[in-house]
């Protein structure tokens, strides 16, 4: 028998809240007002390592407006089981990076919260900052932190990806002081591997710091409530994280805290629940509302951007491009509080290639900084450009095709990862295939008598797991619901109209999807780690066949049917055949929510708990021209292939790639927070940090290939990360292509890669 057309999946379709965002309806957490409510305003510490010896508030109190100013003792912070203080949203007697809230003003007015802010008078003993590698991992350098702080834990980065929250094998360094935590991967012999080759090619990468650049800074409003309960109003791509973190602070059960998760004006990963605890802790301590809404200078200074890092990486092969060996080591730097995205970028820059010999040595050192957070594919930036430049460079010294290079060694199923694990079903191969065809890479010998350069680079993503749980119910007027925990960061939700929408033969545009707050929704993880869809979509597809079937099971009793005669199209169960014989939606709803109704009422439930992750791939294509004077690059043209499993709304995820592509641009050529020698942020504003423009980003051209995954909906997997990922060393790639320089520090500003050009051709 032919199988039925899709109805709603594989379509493209318009995102559902997009009349909302496009006519500037929406309302975001910084566009609530709710009775008493309180504007909060950070002070900021003048140094980025120093002792708090004081803080003289009375100045800032007397300023019409200002309600109060709060410092770390002021704070209901829980105690621990030991009965020690937990954990204190801010610092009690030492401040460690510039700009770390030390103290928070709370006033009736913005303008009178920065009146109280420029009044705080703050005593300080200045410390040495550490802000180098070399200095903090030095044995004998100064401390980061004079004062002890709690061990941090590694849920957010299993959040993004189920291989980050696997604690790595090895044993265990003796570390310096700063250096919070080290992995090491080894497999076979390195020695001999590089022995048995004939060519090998060692490089040395750095990439600055950089923000998530979402256009919506870091936003909470918390509400407490005379019974001891706490409303939480945030942009958070974590609802249920938060939660947990805000009963932690203030020591109040679970029960107590009910977030509700706003529209998210951008996150890329730095939205896991930064501010929430701080804002709630404050709310409680002068009982009324709290908002807090970073300004752009504080969510530069404060927020917890992508970490800076080094990478050495060599890597061998025989002559004929077989690789024998892998030999690397890398740095992250963590800012001042422990937790960085090491372990996942070791284990992709050992992962993308069959390595029989592999050694990698990983440290992570804590620096004066802020702390470091996630960037969409966390770690996945740096240690693919370090592998792909790498790659890039032997294929040079090989004499031999780049792609072909990489279609010799990619890893396939069953092949493993630097931590032992194999990859599951992976699309590596077919996507390196797909850009294989394209005729920007047949053509490539007609850009390059253009004056032009062609690089590619692979970009993978191990995908994250997480359970969730999902209901579909039938309301009143005949329509169909879907609530969920998990948070609408990118069109998820119109992609999750769509399944239950093919459930019951109708459009995506005929299902409302709904995400709750944290009292009444089905669990669901964090939106992260490309794993959203591929998770809770399958529980959304669970939720509306029991719900369909609930309906089919009422209309067959009352059409006095069999289930399998009847069929359900555009809002009306019909018998086969006897178009007259039917009943609507709207009908089978007033015969079971109605007072004396007969049928339960309609509330389908469906729950996965999927443990495989589901790999995704992509090899991206920069066509690229540089100017031998000034240095500046221009991308011309930008392909962008990758495994998406199935593609449910084909719309949304070009767009996912588009935006990645974008990102990674920057990445490649604009963006890094410099810091000076005292640890001062010296990009702390859009006029001195620069995210990529319309103008700066060249057409792109996707391909989507499809390699089915086994658990995600319809063979449907994650495809927020991948894209993200090569861009850095496609456009890198490119630029050696074009000018035969290696630039191996990231951001390629124009004006290293005029030095450059400047120094090979005094060569």
């Amino acid at each position: 028998m032919a199988q039925a057309a899709p109805v709603a999946v594989g379509k493209r379709t318009k995102r559902l809240d997009a009349p909302e965002k496009l006519t500037g309806q929406e309302r975001f957490t910084g566009d609530l007002r709710l009775p008493g409510r309180l504007i909060a305003r950070p002070v900021g510490s003048a140094y980025a390592h120093a002792r708090i010896t004081g803080i003289d508030t009375a100045p800032a109190l007397a300023i019409p407006g200002v309600v109060a100013v709060l410092t770390a003792a002021d704070l209901p912070i829980a105690t621990r089981d030991d009965g020690s203080p937990g954990e204190n949203p801010l610092p009690t007697d030492e401040a460690t990076y510039a700009g770390q809230p030390v103290a928070l003003v709370l006033a009736e007015t913005e303008a009178a919260a920065e009146d109280g802010v420029a009044a705080v008078e703050v005593d300080y003993e200045p410390l040495d900052a550490v802000i180098a590698i070399d200095r903090a991992m030095d044995p004998d350098g100064p401390r980061v932190r004079l004062i002890e702080t709690a061990s941090h834990d590694d849920d957010e980065a299993g959040m993004h990806n189920a291989d980050a929250a696997q604690e790595a094998e090895g044993e265990q360094e003796d570390l310096p002081p700063n250096v919070s935590n080290s992995v090491h991967f080894s497999r076979g012999d390195v020695a001999a591997g590089f022995a048995a080759a004939d060519k090998s090619v060692e490089l040395t990468f750095t990439s600055q710091t950089v923000h998530q650049g979402y256009i919506e800074t870091q936003a909470c409003l918390a509400a407490p409530d005379p019974l001891g309960n706490i409303t939480v109003y945030t942009s958070t791509q974590a609802l249920f994280h938060t939660r947990t973190k805000v009963a932690e602070t203030i020591g109040v059960p679970l029960h107590r805290v009910n977030v509700i998760a706003m529209p998210v004006g951008g996150g890329f990963g730095g939205k896991f629940g930064l501010i929430e605890p701080i804002v709630a802790a404050a709310a409680v301590a002068v009982g009324r509302p709290v908002l807090l809404q970073y300004n752009r200078m504080e969510d530069f200074l404060t927020a917890n951007p992508a970490p800076g890092c080094r990478i050495r990486l060599k890597v061998g092969a025989k002559a004929d491009g077989t690789i024998t060996a892998l030999d690397g080591e890398m740095v992250f730097q963590a800012g001042s509080v422990a937790g960085s995205p090491l372990q996942i970028a070791a284990i992709l820059m050992g992962g993308y290639y069959r390595f029989p010999n592999l050694e990698i040595r990983g440290y992570e050192v804590m620096t004066n900084r802020t702390k470091s957070g996630a960037y969409r594919a966390p770690g996945a930036q740096q240690g693919s450009l370090a592998i792909e430049s790498v790659m890039d460079e032997l294929a040079r010294e090989l004499g031999m095709d780049p792609l072909a290079l990489r279609l010799h060694n990619c890893v396939v199923e069953g092949d493993q990862r630097p931590n032992g694990a194999a990859w599951p079903r992976i699309g590596l191969k077919e996507t390196l295939e797909a850009l294989q065809k394209h005729p920007r890479w047949q053509g490539r010998a007609e850009s390059k008598a253009r004056g032009r350069g062609v690089g590619i680079a692979v970009g993978g993503w191990p995908g994250g797991v997480e359970p969730a749980t999902a209901v579909c119910r039938l309301d009143a007027d005949g329509k169909l619901t879907v609530v969920l925990g998990s948070v609408d960061l990118n069109g998820t939700n119109t992609t999750f109209a769509q399944i239950a929408a093919e459930q019951f033969g109708m459009g995506a545009e005929d299902i409302q999807v709904s995400t709750a707050s944290t009292d009444a929704a089905p669990y669901a993880g964090a939106t992260g780690g490309s794993k959203v869809t591929y998770t809770v979509g399958p529980a959304v597809h669970k939720a509306a066949a029991d719900a369909r079937q609930q309906i089919l099971g009422i209309a067959a009793q009352h059409l006095e049917a069999a289930v399998e005669d009847l069929e359900l199209a555009d809002g009306v169960v019909r018998v086969k055949g006897v178009p007259t014989a039917s009943v609507s939606l709207q009908q089978i709803a007033g015969m079971s929510m109605t007072f004396g109704g007969k049928y339960e009422p309609v509330f389908g439930r469906g729950s996965t708990a999927i443990t495989e992750s589901a790999p995704g791939f992509a090899v991206h294509l920069a066509e690229v021209s540089v100017d031998s004077l000034t240095g500046e690059t221009t991308v011309h043209h930008y392909v962008a292939a990758q495994d998406v499993g199935y593609a449910i709304n084909p719309s949304a995820v070009e767009g996912q790639i588009h935006g990645g592509v974008a990102q990674g641009i920057g990445w490649a050529l604009y963006e890094g927070m410099a810091y000076d020698d005292d640890a001062q942020l010296l990009t702390a504003s859009l006029m001195d940090y620069t995210i990529p423009k319309a103008d700066m980003i060249p057409p792109i051209e996707t391909v989507l290939v499809h390699v089915p995954s086994e658990h995600g909906p319809y063979g449907a997997k994650g495809v927020g990360e991948p894209p993200a990922i090569p861009g850095a060393a496609t456009v890198a790639n490119a630029i050696r292509d074009a000018t035969g320089v290696r630039v191996t520090d990231i951001p390629i500003k124009p004006e290293v890669l005029a030095r450059a050009l400047l120094a090979d051709a005094a060569d």
